[in-house]
């Protein structure tokens, strides 16, 4: 298949080949992403993606869709398998889609939700001012106290005063466990639902080295991409809590799903979730889910011996919040830049109480999902740690100009001059060499 891609099309094809490039001489280290199996890859690229299947599995609009049909259904019983629920929906597109539907089935617009605060970590999706959760729901967002962790105090007193018609938990750079137990308190104190999106955990729970939300959540969404290491897609579950809340619950979310947010399913994506899925309830994926957490662990701890701040002073996850304030405000973009230029990819990212903008942020996000796949380990970590520790220092003299007008070109011209900083190029090339020992999808052609 790739060989006709070549043939037909070489220019998307030569973008293909630089992209496998990158990513096989280079460190993912973004919390979010995750190299998928050759199997997940096949599933993908198949006949699949050829069929048309609005509706659920035996009340389609479309005729030839039984083997779409008997694909769903697994899909979905492996999702219920794997979560323990009783009732899973596999068609959302993605994530936020996943988020949106729990709106369009529990709540009407003007009604009150709370979410984790953007800045402090959480998601769009749960409220934010610039997401249509945040304009046509009445948001009230919730906080991290001064030690990163959430506000459990602050979060109950709010539910009390607004009573909520749902309430959010998860985020998207949090480095804790979430506490689902509390949350399932308060939210049924005041009577709302509470919905757990576990788009970056949802692996790790499955691995068992994360607390489950399904005994305490209502209703449970995810993506598929993540710490899951399937396609780019999502789920939304129903917990029997939430069908013991309302009988009708699993109804409303599938009909909030399809007809009321999108037409026909990804048929191709759901045959790849059910591939992820099967390869989650395999013995050594609980391996992989805890060598994650003890990458991130030690990762965690080389960076701080090396000089680097973190948020919470540290991670019970797959993921790390740097604090880059002892460095400058807006630091976060210089970084991101500089370990780019070091083939390490992480991304710029709010702290709790960022003096700067999220669009200069002062921290990165970083994580160890990918690195995992490629089957480093913790004597790994300790290497990436002291290279991230090193460019940061090597860059710290760099600091953002307070005249908005001023900084797209000093930006140009720092972009400029780390690429010909001679130790960054030196530790590009150590994590070159890296790489080579921990080759990723060798048995492809596009990739030699």
């Amino acid at each position: 298949m790739m060989n006709d891609i070549s043939k037909t099309d070489p220019e998307v094809y030569g973008l293909i080949k630089k992209e496998g490039t990158r990513i096989r001489d280079g460190l993912e280290l973004i919390p979010s992403e995750n190299f998928v199996s050759k199997a997940v890859l096949q599933a993908l690229g198949n006949f699949f993606n050829c069929k048309y299947s609005e509706g659920y599995a035996k009340k389609r609009y479309y005729a030839g869709n039984r083997f779409v049909d008997e694909v769903e259904t697994l899909t979905i019983e492996r999702a219920k398998k794997a979560f323990k629920v009783p009732h899973a929906n596999v068609q959302p597109y993605s994530g936020s889609p996943a988020n949106l539907a729990v709106y369009v089935a529990l709540c009407k617009p003007g009604d009150t939700i709370m979410g984790h605060n953007l800045l402090d970590g959480g998601h769009l999706t749960h409220g934010w001012k610039a997401s249509v959760t945040g304009q046509y729901y009445k948001s009230v967002p919730y906080h991290v106290k001064t030690d990163g962790y959430l506000d459990l105090d602050e979060i109950k007193n709010l539910a009390e005063q607004h009573k909520p018609k749902l309430i959010w938990v998860g985020a998207t750079a949090y480095a804790r466990e979430f506490p689902f137990e509390e949350l399932g308190k308060i939210a049924d104190s005041v009577g709302a639902y509470l919905v757990a999106d576990i788009a970056h955990v949802s692996g790790l729970v499955i691995g068992g080295v994360h607390k489950s939300p399904v005994p305490y959540a209502h209703i449970v969404t995810t993506t598929t991409h993540k710490t899951l290491r399937g396609p780019r897609g999502g789920m939304i579950m129903v917990t029997q809590k939430g069908l013991d809340k309302d009988p009708e619950l699993d109804k409303k979310i599938d009909r909030a799903v399809f007809p009321g947010l999108q037409g026909g399913p990804h048929d191709n994506q759901t045959a790849a979730i059910a591939v992820a899925l099967e390869e989650a309830m395999k013995p050594n994926f609980k391996e992989y889910a805890a060598q994650i957490v003890k990458n991130s662990k030690a990762l965690a701890k080389s960076l701080m011996s090396n000089g680097i701040k973190l948020v919470t002073n540290g991670t019970d996850n797959h993921m790390m919040l740097v604090d880059l304030t002892p460095f400058g405000k807006g630091h976060g973009t210089f970084v991101q830049d500089a370990l780019e230029a070091a083939n390490m990819t992480v991304n710029k990212n709010t702290i709790p109480a960022d003096p700067s903008s999220p669009f200069y942020p002062t921290g990165i996000r970083l994580g160890t999902p990918t690195i995992t796949t490629r089957g480093m380990k913790e004597k790994e970590m300790e290497m990436i740690g002291k290279w991230i520790a090193d460019i940061v220092k090597e860059i710290k003299d760099y600091n953002l100009p307070s005249d908005k007008e001023e900084r797209k070109a000093y930006l140009k011209k720092f972009k400029e001059e780390i690429s010909k900083n001679e130790n960054i190029k030196k530790i590009k090339n150590e994590v070159v060499e890296l790489c080579k020992k921990f080759p990723l999808y060798p048995e492809f052609d596009v990739l030699k």
